[in-house]
């Protein structure tokens, strides 16, 4: 049984794309379950005064895992481009948003800073915005991924600025 030499990259390369997949979905979820577990909410935030579309707190868990696999598979597609300049920005741009987005938890719970919280989720809001631009021309489909992580973070930004007025922050 002979095998055909032009065949045996395939298998390698699906492999390699598997592989780059649950690197791309591990570091996304990776980054938000350590920051998510060492910055939790704590007393403080129990404390503050909600607005009434406050969720649920058992809601942020299973949202935000969601939000980061539908991140890392967006990433992954772009990661799984020919290398370009704009592959390399947009993963770039990527993981810039995914820094601030790592930075919100230390900022928000950690340094119990609403408004800090706010300036982070801003700059986060647009790093997102930033990445679907980036995104787009390269791959639709990994651009729209990033679109429920972006009206959940605007809806949270919302939330940040009402716990700011609620709690006499402004």
């Amino acid at each position: 049984m002979s095998t055909d030499v032009k065949e045996m990259p395939q298998p390698i390369a699906a492999r390699k794309r598997w592989l780059a997949l649950a690197v791309s979905i591990g570091l996304c979820l990776g980054i938000g379950m350590l920051v998510g577990g060492l910055f939790r909410p704590g007393v403080w935030y129990a404390a503050l005064d909600k607005p009434f579309f406050n969720p649920p707190a058992w809601v942020f868990a299973p949202a935000w895992t969601v939000l980061y696999i539908l991140m890392g598979v967006a990433a992954w597609r772009i990661w799984c481009l020919p290398e370009t300049a704009a592959r390399t920005q947009a993963l770039r741009q990527f993981v810039v948003q995914l820094a601030l987005n790592a930075a919100w938890s230390p900022v928000f719970f950690g340094l119990q800073s609403l408004g800090g919280g706010l300036a982070v989720i801003l700059l986060m809001a647009i790093a997102i915005v930033v990445t679907i631009q980036r995104f787009h021309p390269l791959d639709r489909t990994a651009a729209w991924l990033l679109a429920p992580y972006l009206a959940w973070v605007s809806f949270a930004s919302i939330l940040n600025v009402s716990l700011l007025a609620l709690n006499g922050k402004f």
